[in-house]
Order: structure tokens, then sequence, then C-alpha cells
């Protein structure tokens, strides 16, 4: 690779860090994995073996068996948080991994090494400005649960009153700015020279992974998600969203009630046959189809380790760094894609994606609707109670990138949610049916729209409209009526290519009038070669020879200036 193609930085951390995601992807990008996301070509990674010309590794390929699904959520492990995000995020993406590897990278999305209790002394001294047992009456220094960007510890206020608190990993962000540096910078070489790179366009996801990131390290965020969805979610009895303590809450720190029970994944046959799962199944799903096509704001996370089920037998929701905004326009969009899906109608299906999306200019509408009815149509004769709404979102989504239709973020994030759904609701009840929850909750989401819509505000406004259009109506009828009356009513009609039109009529008149002129003067000449005359030339009437030299010249002339006004037009509106 030639010097100053790839942009390195030489720090000791950057350089670390190249050779380790340039390892990972030489590992990887020659075993199975590769094999199954881009067939027998590999990522094409050879070219980011070599910086300045020094190899970052031996050039062998890793053994047979070298680099399982397993290996990788380890290799993610060791290089730390942001690599344990990514595998998180890469966990509940069936369009970028295989299924092996997906159910592998699940592991971490609660199960990762906690960090030592000082640390979390320190922080919370340095956050709350008092120490710990000021703060709390009781708090358990092994932590209850660890993630990627921090853990959870039990603990008790001064009142008694049972909370869990999440504490920030110590110089987390400082971490992630550098990861990411790293990351826009490889992931824009593999955008840039590879073929795997062009078509998934690593720099857009680790764009997004970014700022999702960034959102997530925020825990006042968090707070106030944590509320705003409380309140949307108050009349839903079998749904609890544990509430933020006021005071208790920075960047770093997030204290909140304490949820009573255990992971849906903690959970054995005789739990689940107990718990009588399809209502809460029923339940969840309704809060979130009202999360997203009626509110426009929804917990973006569901995965089963972020849903608990609590001592009384309702379902908890964790974890609500990951958030999504739908606005009004796109949640009608998003409403009829997941209609058209659980109806298996990809014509409809590939209409609406169109339309919402960004097209490139080598986009080929045709063949993009026919892999999308391709689609619906076989999940369809899969049955329709086995179809995995979110799946198809993603692969919807897959199919637009291979045709060079840039889809919203919302659908890939809104995939990412009810596949991740899906499968806490078949984990409730095996039998649970996405599809039929979404036609049997369809009438009354339509109707909560319309109830959202009737604001006070917007019924004001409303009323001023008509108010203005009735005031006025008198008056324009009249002016209407009295230009009819006196003959004075116009119709203009504006063409944008009206002037183009009439300059092609005004050439064709002009050649057509010349064509007869010219055809005159030979018809002219013909008669007069009967009619004798002392004026001969080339032993010819002369007036008739004259007639058909200038009928020649004109004809010569004629042909000559069309080709070159065409020539001219066809420069001019070229440009």
């Amino acid at each position: 690779m030639a010097q100053g193609e790839f942009p390195m930085k030489h720090s000791a951390t950057h350089l670390k860090r190249y050779r380790q995601i340039v390892s990972l992807l030489w590992r990887y990008g020659h075993s199975d994995l590769a094999r199954q996301m881009n067939g027998e070509e590999g990522f094409g990674v050879d070219e980011l073996l070599s910086a300045e010309g020094q190899p970052l590794t031996d050039g062998t390929p890793p053994a047979p068996g070298a680099a399982t699904p397993e290996h990788l959520a380890d290799d993610l492990e060791a290089m730390g948080p942001t690599y344990v995000k990514l595998g998180q995020v890469l966990a509940g993406r069936p369009d970028l991994l295989p299924d092996n590897y997906r159910t592998a990278l699940a592991r971490l999305q609660d199960n990762v090494k906690p960090f030592p209790f000082a640390d979390v002394e320190t922080i919370v001294m340095a956050e709350l400005g008092v120490r710990i047992s000021k703060a709390f009456a009781r708090f358990d220094p092994e932590p209850l649960a660890a993630a990627s960007l921090g853990q959870v510890h039990r603990a008790a206020l001064r009142d008694g009153r049972a909370v869990v608190v999440k504490v920030q990993r110590p110089h987390i962000r400082q971490q992630i700015a550098e990861d990411f540096e790293v990351l826009e910078q490889i992931a824009g070489f593999l955008d840039a020279h590879t073929a795997i790179g062009r078509r998934h366009r690593f720099l857009v996801i680790i764009e997004e992974f970014r700022l999702a990131i960034q959102q997530e390290l925020n825990y006042e965020r968090e707070a106030h998600n944590l509320v705003a969805l409380g309140k949307n979610l108050k009349d839903f009895k079998l749904i609890q969203v544990p509430q933020p303590v006021p005071g208790y809450v920075t960047r770093s720190l997030l204290t909140m009630d304490e949820v009573t029970g255990r992971k849906i994944t903690a959970l054995g046959p005789l739990d689940l046959l107990e718990l009588k799962g399809g209502p809460l199944a029923e339940e969840l799903f309704q809060a979130y189809l009202q999360q997203v096509l009626v509110d426009g704001f929804f917990h973006a996370d569901p995965h089963p380790g972020n849903v608990f089920i609590t001592d009384d037998r309702r379902l908890a929701l964790i974890d609500l760094g990951m958030v999504g905004h739908i606005a009004p326009a796109m949640q009608e969009s998003l409403l009829k894609i997941l209609l058209a899906l659980s109806e298996g109608n990809g014509e409809i299906v590939a209409e609406i994606a169109i339309r919402i999306s960004e097209k490139l200019e080598e986009f080929a509408a045709p063949e993009f609707r026919r892999r999308i009815t391709q689609l619906v149509a076989l999940r369809r004769d899969q049955g329709l109670e086995q179809l995995n709404v979110g799946r198809s979102l993603l692969e919807v989504s897959g199919i637009a990138q291979e045709n060079a239709l840039i889809v919203p973020g919302e659908l890939v994030l809104l995939g990412k949610t009810m596949l991740q759904l899906d499968e806490v609701g078949r984990i409730l009840d095996p039998e649970f049916d996405t599809n039929a929850s979404v036609r049997r909750n369809v009438a009354q989401l339509m109707s909560r729209r319309l109830r959202k819509d009737l604001t006070q505000g917007s019924v004001y406004s409303a009323l001023l409209e008509m108010k203005d259009f009735t005031t006025g109506l008198p008056s324009r009828l009249n002016r209407i009526m009295d230009a009819v009356t006196n003959s004075e009513l116009e119709v203009k009609v504006k063409a944008t290519d009206a002037k183009l039109v009439l300059d092609g009529m005004q050439k064709i008149a002009n050649r057509i009038t010349m064509g007869i002129v010219l055809a005159g003067l030979i018809v002219g000449a013909s008669l007069m070669m009967r009619v004798e005359s002392s004026f001969r030339l080339f032993g010819y009437p002369g007036l008739a020879i004259r007639c058909f030299l200038a009928a020649a010249t004109g004809g010569f002339w004629l042909v000559i200036g069309i080709f070159v006004s065409d020539y001219k037009s066809r420069k001019k509106y070229a440009r």
C-alpha cells in the first residue's frame, strides 16, 4: 500500500489499535465469516495488512477452526468497552452477521468483566461531592451487573428506599474517542477500496454507532428518557419503567428505582409455564407499537438482557441509553410498511421504501421491486405466523443498499428493535404471532394517532384557518362572478417548456416554407424548359436554368443550415 493512502496517527495508543484491528480483520477476513458475508472473495483486507511497508501480521491465514464465533466475542471483549459495545450492536444485526456469530456475540450484552470497587467509590465521590457512606445508607460492593460502558450496584438511600446505582467506567469517554478515530479511518479506507465496504458503507455505520454511544454515555439524558417513557406507558399496567432519583443523577452516575425480579433469560421452563407469558407478550408488543407509531419515541435496545420479570409478574424495561425518535410523516410510512409485511404484500413494501429513501444515480427500481416482492413472497409462503418482522425490515434495508437505495436510519433502527422484540416475545410465549398482533392493534393505533393530532393548538389553528376562509369567501366569489359576467375571466397556463416547444415549431415552419419555395422554383423551371427563348445557358432556356441553379443553391444552404442549427441546439441543451 502506498504511503499516505491510509493516514495513520503514530501515538503508541493509536498504533496498538491499528495493529489489533487489522489483525482482527485478517483473522476473520479469511474465515467462514467472510465467506458467509461476501462469498469466496473474503473481506478484501489484504491491503490493510501493512502500514507504510511494515507487515502487521506474518501473512499466514488462521488455521481451520481458529477463528470461531466464540473467539470473535472473546477478541472484542479483550479490546475494550468500545468493541464490546460494537459486538452488542452487531448481535442485533442479521443483515451484517450470520446467526452463529450473532448468537456468540449475544453474551456481551450482559456478561462483561466488572471494574474494581475502589474506582466506583472514586467516581461516586467525584460526581456527588460526598462519600458513598454519606449519600447512601447501604451500597453493595459487588456489582449486580456489568456492561460495556458501566456497571450497576444495589444500594439504599438514607430514607430506606431501595435503588440501583449505574456507574460509568473510568476514563471511558477518552478511550472511546480515541477508538473511534481509528475506526473511522479504517472504515473510510474499506469503503473506498473494498467491494464489501462499498456495499455496506461502514463509515456511515460507524458514525451512527458513535452518535449512539455518545447518547448512552450521558446518564442525564438516560434519566430524561426514563421519565418520558414512563409517562408514555403509564396506561400499560403490565409494563414498568424504573424512575430516576432526583439529585442523584449526573453525566456519569444514574440512581433509579430497584426492579426486584429476574431477567427473562434467567427463567427456566417451569417458570415460563407458570408465568402465562401470552398476555405479557401482547401488552409488550402493543406498548412498542405505540412508542414507534404514536409517540415517536421508543426504547431502541429491548434485547432479552434489558427486559425483567418483576416479582409481581410484570415486565420492566431497563437501560434506556439507546432510544429512537421518529417524525410523524415517517411514522405513517413505517406503519404502512409494517402492515404490508404482516399481510405479505411485497409491492407496497417496495413502493413505500422507494418513496422514503434517497435514490443514487445507479438505482434500478424494477430490480429492487422484483427482489423485495420475491423476499416477501418467500416469507409469506413459509407462513405469516412465522414471519419475523424485524428481520424482514433489515433484509429490505440490505437489498436497498445493494441496489443503490439509501433507506432512512429510522427503518434500520426499527428493524433492529422489532427483531429483538420478537425474540423477547418468543421467550415469553413460543406461539406468539407478531404479525397477527400488528393487524389486531392497527385500528387502535390509528385512533390514538388521530387523538394525538387533535391537540388544543391544532384545533385552534384549524379554526383560525376556517375563519379566514369563510370570511373571505363571499368577496372572492363576487369577484369571480363579476369577471365571468363581463367576459373578463382569463385562464393563464405557464408551461416550463413552452419556449422550447415554440422554438421547435418555428424551426419546423421555416423549413417547410423554405422547402415549398424551392419546390416551386423547381416546378417552375421545369415548365419554362418548354418555352423557346433566345437567352440560353448550357444549351437550355436561360431563365429555366437560373431557376434550377437557385433551387439547387437554396437546397444546399437549407441542408447545411439544418445540420448547423441542430448541432448548436444539442450543445446548448446539453449544457
